[in-house]
Parts: structure tokens; sequence; C-alpha cells
């Protein structure tokens, strides 16, 4: 069995900023924007929390191309910083590595900001840090009261809104859950989407037992035909979910098949004289990589 390799460092390298080459020229009106001032103001507040990305150094010099970081890089020289810590790429990267990575989902940010509240750093000093206003930091930091497990589950690789939680938390669990089902499935998980699932919501399904109040220039009748399409909705998902993974292995066979099928040239020849039409969807099928195409 292989090993897998990793592609950088485990321990950051301290380089002097003069030897670090950005990759692109900073975007006009950088210094004004709030991404700008967050870092700096991070930066400020706490020290560098994420190292520089770089490629090993340039052949017979010193220097080395900045893959990742390149807003840190211009903080760090406006604040007199001589060196920053940095990974160090192990292979010679030929794609931008800022593109290939993952940003923290709203749930592993609440994690964090929680772990660095329970260490001691006060939520007016990380409002301060991330630049922005202290009762932010606070809706952050209670992401996850009154939200069930399963439904934080469902939740814990996106980025959402933390108005989300707050419209979650007036439903009971069961309805937690599916709401957030539907948001995933639907892939709108957005402040408005649960808005309107809450007002569609039965009243035995609330924390509170009785309805919110209406939403502005939505009739009752609307209402009404919300919740029965949102029931049939739901139970089309559900039909969907239990469905999916044999139908998935069902197109990964026909693929296969058909693929072998048309690399026949006689086939294909006596196929496209005598049914093209079958031809061109037996293509259609070859080329598709996903249900939903």
């Amino acid at each position: 069995m292989t090993g897998i390799t990793l592609g950088f460092s485990m321990d950051a390298l301290s380089v002097p900023l003069t030897n670090i080459l950005p990759s692109r020229k900073a975007p006009e009106g950088l210094a004004t924007s709030r991404k700008f001032k967050q870092i700096r103001s991070s930066i400020e507040e706490v020290g560098l929390i994420e190292p520089l990305s770089v490629t090993q150094a340039i052949k017979k010099s010193s220097q080395h191309m900045l893959l990742d970081g390149h807003i840190r890089l211009i903080v760090l020289s406006d604040l007199g910083y001589a060196d920053a810590p940095c990974l160090v790429a192990k292979d010679d990267e030929g794609y931008t590595y800022n593109s290939r990575i993952n940003r923290l989902s709203t749930i592993q940010e609440h994690f964090m900001i929680r772990r660095a509240i329970e260490r001691g750093v006060s939520p007016e000093r990380l409002a301060k840090a991330l630049s922005v206003d202290v009762s932010h930091i606070i809706k952050k930091m209670t992401l996850l009261d009154g939200i069930c497990p399963e439904a934080a589950e469902m939740l814990k690789d996106r980025q959402f809104s933390a108005e989300i939680s707050r419209v979650l938390r007036k439903m009971k669990t069961t309805r937690q859950v599916e709401c957030v089902e539907l948001m995933v499935s639907a892939n709108t998980v957005t402040t408005a989407y649960a808005e309107a699932m809450l007002v569609a919501t039965p009243a035995e399904l609330l924390v509170e037992g009785k309805k919110p109040q209406k939403m502005t220039g939505v009739s009752q009748e609307q209402i009404a035909k919300m919740e029965r399409e949102m029931a049939n909705l739901q139970g089309q998902y559900k039909m969907v979910e239990q469905t999916y993974g044999q139908d998935v292995l069902n197109l990964v066979l026909a693929k296969g098949y058909l693929t072998k099928l048309l690399e026949n040239g006689a086939v294909t020849r006596y196929l496209r004289q005598r049914q093209p039409e079958v031809v061109a969807e037996f293509e259609l099928i070859i080329r598709t990589t996903a249900l939903d195409q």
C-alpha cells in the first residue's frame, strides 16, 4: 500500500519578507477593503496565525515564490515585520495554492471562536482582531445553541449566516432536520429559505407551539399552498434519498456497458444507419457524470 505524501513541510520556516516573491499583483483598492482591514486588525491583535505558503527556494537564490497569503504578506510588510513563518511546498506547484484549499466552514469558525474564548480571549478582543462588531462574535459563539446534533452535522461543511440558527431554534428537533435536509438538497442554505420554512411549519412542530408572524406580502392562501408543496417536496426528497445509491450504481454500469458497445465499429455503424437517435442517446449517457445532468 502506497503511503500518502505531504504536499508541504510540517514545520514552518522563518523566511525574510524580502526573499518572498508575490505570484500576482495586488488588486486596486485592496488597502481599503474590509478583508484587508480584518487581516490587519487580526495580525495587530494576536499576530500571524496562518503561515504563508511558498515554493522551495528558487535555484541559485534564497528567494521563494508565494503560493498563498498575498494579503498577509502586504500587511506584515506594512506593520514592519522582517520575516514570516512559511510552509514550504515539497513539489513545484504549477497552480495557485489559494484556489485549491477549502475555507473554514461556519461551524468550524464557531468552534475556533469558542476555543479562543475558553482560553481567555475576550469577545471584545476577538471582535477587534477580526474588525467586526462584538455582537457578530456573540452570534458565532452561540451558533449551535438550541440546534440538534443531526442538523449541525449536515451543516458542518457549509458556510451560512448565523441568522439561520436563530430561525432553526424556533423549530423542534425533527423539523430542524427536515428544514436543513431541504436546504442542503436544494443547495440554498439561506436565511430567507429558512424563514419561509418556518412560516410553513405546523404549530405542533414549533418550540413555543405557536405560529410565527406571517411573512410580509404573503397571503394566507399562499402560506397554505407553501405548506402543501413543502410536505410534497419532503416526501419526494425521502424517496430520492432511498433510491439514489442504486440509481448511481445503475448509471455506472450502463455507462460501462454502452462505452464498450460503441467501441465496436460494426455495431456503431449499424446503429447509425438504422437507429441514429438511439446512438445519440447512448452517447449522451456515456458523457453523463451525474444523475442531475
